[in-house]
């Protein structure tokens, strides 16, 4: 099958063909783990299915695990888009029950990256990407912080959507994105109006 040389410049190049292929690899992982365990898909399976070499492979990942954790970093990007701006819109609740319902279409999927071989690599990118965000939402004499309640939003969203993936019998779309919206997302985008209410309490 040739020499499996890996080339970890591939990751970042902007070349459109290392592009493509790595964009065929995600997708045709994406498409397999709909259809099989992770610990049944072998390397040929994803070369198969997104017509890719299996020298190919090797130049883009030195192994499976590693194209997990691609479309770890890629999926995660995604949740981080939908969950950040759930702070910022009024109609909090529609947005809970969005993000819900987009990880439960993939729920397979999700299932894989948070209860399985992924869950490091999607912590990991959470928290990069949460405090990326936190930097440009960032305002003074806003409470609380507006990095710390983003971190708090996105790392409670990853834990809440663990939990509900690895229930035999999970809670619907809509009491998920309750608890979504009321436990995690109104107190952190609510603190400033909380914490003047008690000040005025506390000096009554």
């Amino acid at each position: 099958m040739g020499r499996k040389i890996h080339r970890p410049d591939l990751k970042t190049a902007t070349d459109p063909r290392a592009v493509r292929t790595r964009a065929a690899l995600r997708l045709a992982l994406l498409r397999l783990l709909e259809i099989k365990a992770l610990e049944q898909i072998t390397i040929l399976d994803v070369c198969e299915k997104a017509k890719v070499g299996y020298t190919t492979f090797f130049r883009h990942h030195p192994k499976k695990e590693s194209l997990l954790d691609d479309v770890a970093a890629e999926q995660i990007g995604h949740l981080v888009a939908m969950s950040v701006p759930v702070a910022d819109t009024v109609d909090t609740r529609a947005a809970s029950v969005a993000l819900c319902t987009y990880v439960n279409e993939h729920r397979k999927l999700w299932r894989t990256l948070l209860t399985r071989g992924a869950a490091s690599a999607m912590r990991t990118e959470f928290l990069r990407l949460a405090m990326e965000i936190a930097e440009t939402r960032a305002k003074p004499g806003v409470w609380p912080p507006a990095d710390i309640a983003t971190v708090l939003i996105v790392s409670s969203t990853i834990e809440l959507l663990s939990w509900w993936l690895r229930q035999r019998k999970p809670l619907s779309i809509e009491a998920v994105a309750e608890i979504h919206e009321s436990i995690i997302v109104t107190p952190a985008v609510g603190g400033e109006k909380n914490m003047r209410h008690r000040i005025a309490r506390r000096t009554k």
